[in-house]
C-alpha cells in the first residue's frame, strides 16, 4: 500500500507541474491578449467570452467535479488573468513610479518644485483689479515665495455668477508678477486658449471641473508650459492618474498634482479632504503632490492644521487663496484669507520648520 500511495503522489506531482505549465501558458496569451486590447482601446473584461469560455468547459465536463465547481475554479482563473493585464497596464504608465522611480522635479524657469523642497502657491480666487493683485503679489513675495495663483478664466457653478477677466486679467497677472518676480499659476480652461495663455503664465492649472476634459488635457501634453492638474471633485485615484497620463503620454512631463478634496455627504466642509490620497500618489507616481487647503476646508478657522497634516503626510506644497479684502471677493469670499492672516499663516508654518529662516525650502 505504501508503494502504491508513493505512485500515486507522484503522479500528482506531475499533473501539478503540467498544471502550472499550461497556467503559465495561458497567463503568457492573456498578456498579449491584453496588449492587443489596449492598441485596440478595448474593455479588457469582456462578460461574454468568459461565459462563451465557461460554456465551453461545462459541456465536456468528465467528472468528478461538477459544472458548479468547474465554473469557480476557471472563474478565478479568468480573475487572476485579468489582473495579470491591469498590472502590466500599471507598470506601463508614464506616471507610474514603476516607470520611473526617482521623484520628478518640475522646473518653472529657475525654480524647482519637488524633490527636497516644499512649496507654497498662494493668491486670490479670481483677478478682480491690478491693485487687489498687486497687494497680494506684494505679499506673496515679501513671504519668500515664488508663485503667485489668480484665477483669469473661471468655470463657475452658476452661469450668473462672475466668470473672471480672461485676457486681461492674464495681463494683469503677468505685469504684476513681473514687478514682484514671481511665477504665474492660473486656470485654462478651453484648449484653444493655452497657445494664447502661454504669453502670460508660467505655469497651466487645469481644475477638478475639468480634469477628465480630454481635448484639453492632450492640449496640455502638447504645452511647452508645466501643468498643476487637479483633482475631480468624484474622481478615484486611479481616474487622476490617468487624467495625468494624458498629458504625459503627448509629450509633457513636466506636471505636478493636486489634492483638492471630494465631493461627500459631510455639510461642515466645502469639501472633504482626502488626506490618504498624498500618500498613495506619492507610492503610485513620481509627480510631485500638492494639498489645496483652501478648496478642501472651504474655512479658514482650520487651513493651519489641514496644511501641516499634508505636508506631514508627504505632499511637496500647498495652494492658497488670498485676498486684500475677502468679504468683497467676487468669488469664493468665504474662504480665502487676508493678507495679515496670510503672513500669520506663514509664520506659524515656519514655527513647525517647514520654512527655517536660515535655510529656506519654500520656494
Amino acid at each position: 500500500m505504501g508503494h502504491e500511495l508513493d505512485r500515486l503522489r507522484q503522479q500528482m506531482d506531475e499533473v501539478n507541474m503540467k498544471i502550472l505549465e499550461l497556467l503559465s501558458r495561458r497567463a503568457e496569451l492573456a498578456q498579449m491578449i491584453g496588449e492587443v486590447k489596449k492598441k485596440q482601446g478595448i474593455n479588457r473584461f469582456d462578460p461574454i467570452r468568459e461565459r462563451s469560455m465557461l460554456e465551453r468547459v461545462t459541456a465536456v465536463n468528465p467528472g468528478p467535479f461538477d459544472d458548479d465547481t468547474i465554473r469557480h475554479l476557471f472563474k478565478q482563473i479568468f480573475k487572476a488573468s485579468l489582473d495579470l493585464q491591469q498590472k502590466d497596464h500599471k507598470k506601463a504608465l508614464l506616471v507610474s513610479r514603476k516607470q520611473h522611480p526617482e521623484d520628478t522635479v518640475v522646473q518653472v524657469g529657475e525654480v524647482a518644485v519637488g524633490g527636497k523642497s516644499k512649496t507654497v502657491v498662494a493668491g486670490p480666487c479670481s483677478v478682480e483689479s491690478e491693485e487687489q493683485v498687486r497687494q497680494v503679489a506684494r505679499a506673496v513675495r515679501d513671504q519668500g515665495l515664488s508663485f503667485l495663483r489668480g484665477g483669469a478664466f473661471k468655470p463657475r457653478t452658476s452661469p450668473y455668477d462672475f466668470q473672471g477677466l480672461r485676457e486681461e486679467g492674464l495681463r494683469i497677472l503677468r505685469k504684476v508678477a513681473d514687478e514682484f518676480q514671481l511665477k504665474v499659476v492660473s486656470e485654462i480652461v478651453n484648449p484653444v486658449d493655452i497657445e494664447r495663455a502661454e504669453d502670460y503664465i508660467d505655469v497651466i492649472q487645469i481644475g477638478a471641473r475639468n480634469m477628465q476634459n480630454f481635448e484639453l488635457l492632450k492640449a496640455a501634453g502638447a504645452s511647452r508650459l508645466p501643468i498643476f492638474l487637479k483633482r475631480g471633485m468624484s474622481a478615484t485615484v486611479e481616474e487622476f492618474l490617468f487624467a495625468a497620463e494624458y498629458i504625459v503620454s503627448k509629450g509633457n512631463s513636466q506636471v505636478m498634482l493636486c489634492e483638492r478634496g471630494i465631493r461627500t455627504y459631510e455639510k461642515w466642509t466645502r469639501n472633504t479632504l482626502d488626506i490618504s490620497a498624498v500618500p498613495l500618489l506619492k507610492q503610485e507616481s513620481h509627480l510631485p503632490v500638492f494639498v489645496d487647503i483652501t478648496h478642501s476646508t472651504g474655512r479658514r478657522d482650520i487651513q493651519l492644521p489641514v496644511a501641516r497634516a499634508a505636508l506631514a503626510a508627504g505632499a511637496d506644497g500647498i495652494m492658497l487663496e488670498v485676498h486684500p479684502d475677502p468679504a468683497v471677493a467676487l468669488s469664493d469670499a468665504n474662504q480665502q484669507i487676508d493678507i495679515p492672516q496670510f503672513e500669520a499663516f506663514m509664520e506659524e508654518m515656519r514655527k513647525n520648520g517647514v520654512h527655517p529662516a536660515a535655510d529656506p525650502v519654500i520656494v
